[in-house]
């Protein structure tokens, strides 16, 4: 008798999960209560698949002997729970692809910065000459390249939700870029639960696996104290020397694995600010422990580009330089991008809050923005947090009157930057329509 999968929600995760375990001989049934994609039920019907759409019948579901939800559906509906009380599995579609190949997986985790980390890792290894796919978080999903292009390494970028539904999952290297309150509305705004998830990259590791941390990081030090992991591990500092490890000395990168060493001095790196040096060490420490060689690693970290939507320079207009940096969805990334500006700055900030606390963007505040443009449906809370810093507060509906409003005010070698600390839920429909509608009306002023 086959085994039956049931795919809960048609996106690209669950549209690849469907075609792997059609390929690995399960009836698959794919369920979504919204509507699908026109091109994912094209491929859907390809492979005779059946699915159904604006709609969950339980009772088909229920029928499942795994069942594989895909990230954005929440841990609390009453679908999940009665699969729960059945005892069939829910599981994540990087659980599931992961049981069908053999591949050596970077796994990549982290409240900021793990796409560009992610992206810099595919990069290292493929110029390293290895034959290497990128999944997870970007581009096609982890399942379908498993079932259609298998690679012998993998980079992934991982979120939290894709982590709550491991059970097996073990990337040989595990880096955690940072933890920093974000999506606290899944988590019973609980952040001990949002830092348990993240962990969960490392549950299932053995000692002959790495785990890449940011030392700096008090929340993930701490955690480590209190919940020892087996991995080998393997810290970055911007702040202390350490044995193993990634640090920084004299404006130099060292990274040292069992007394083999790399020197790279920061001046050369293509992507700027102290959060992509992190980012830099994190890679390049995985990358030597997969024996890419040194010169490639240089090399690699003089001339990757970094990633859209993440402080992208648009344009400079009457010397005002407009920057999009729509990827900012939390507080954290946010300060980030603010921190490396170096001239008075008009934010635009605003969308779906998830429960932020704008306290630690003060000092910054304060220090640099001469104007917020808020950009959201409702404004109310960062017009309290901020009413005190600034002095000029605008509400706007859309983007191209907060990009206008914007260019009335900023004045020559000044910035104007999108960075929203929100997601984008409630006027666009995700952080990258968001950019591209910002740099469109950059464009057209």
């Amino acid at each position: 008798m086959k085994k039956r999968l049931v795919v809960l929600g048609a996106g690209e995760s669950g549209v690849g999960t469907a075609i792997l375990g059609k390929k690995e001989g399960f009836d698959v049934f794919v369920s979504d209560k919204g509507a699908i994609a026109k091109d994912y039920k094209d491929v859907l019907r390809n492979f005779e698949i059946e699915w159904e759409e604006q709609k969950h019948t339980v009772a088909k579901i229920l029928d499942a002997d795994v069942v594989m939800k895909s990230p954005g559906i929440p841990d609390k509906i009453e679908l999940i729970a009665q699969l729960n009380e059945k005892g069939i599995p829910v599981i994540s579609e990087i659980e599931f692809a992961s049981k069908y190949t053999n591949a050596k997986i970077v796994g990549i985790t982290g409240s900021n910065g793990k796409t560009t980390t992610t992206m810099l890792m595919h990069y290292l290894l493929q110029q390293g000459g290895l034959d290497v796919n990128m999944a997870g978080n970007i581009g096609d999903s982890f399942a379908k390249q498993v079932a259609e292009n298998d690679a012998p390494y993998y980079a992934l970028e991982l979120s939290s939700f894709q982590l709550d539904g491991i059970l097996d999952f073990a990337p040989h290297i595990a880096i955690l870029t940072n933890i920093t309150p974000d999506h606290l509305d899944r988590y019973d705004y609980k952040f001990e639960n949002y830092i348990a998830s993240k962990f969960r990259i490392a549950m299932n590791q053995t000692e002959e696996d790495y785990f890449i941390y940011d030392q700096d990081d008090k929340v993930i030090v701490e955690y480590l104290e209190q919940h020892p992991i087996r991995s080998r591990l393997l810290p970055f500092s911007l702040t202390k020397k350490v044995k193993n490890g990634a640090y920084l000395e004299d404006g130099n990168i060292k990274i040292i694995i069992d007394n083999n060493e790399l020197i790279m001095p920061t001046t050369n790196l293509s992507l700027k600010g102290n959060h992509n040096v992190k980012n830099a060490m994190a890679a390049s420490t995985a990358a030597q422990l997969l024996k890419i060689r040194k010169t490639t690693i240089r090399e690699c970290l003089e001339n990757f580009h970094g990633v859209e939507h993440r402080l992208e320079n648009v344009l400079k207009i009457n010397n005002v330089q407009y920057i999009n940096d729509s990827k900012a969805t939390n507080v954290n990334a946010t300060f980030y991008a603010l921190d490396a500006m170096k001239s008075a700055t008009v934010w635009i900030v605003g969308g779906v809050d998830k429960g932020n606390d704008y306290t630690e963007l003060y000092p910054l505040v304060n220090e640099k923005v001469k104007a917020i443009i808020c950009l959201g449906v409702d404004n109310s809370k960062i017009i309290n947090a901020f009413g005190n810093c600034v002095d000029n507060i605008i509400e706007t509906q859309s983007m191209k009157e907060a990009v206008n409003i914007a260019y009335k005010i900023a004045e020559r070698n000044e910035n104007v930057l999108l960075s929203p600390a929100c997601a984008s839920f409630d006027l666009f429909k995700n952080y990258e329509e968001r950019g591209r509608q910002f740099k469109e009306a950059v464009r057209e002023l």
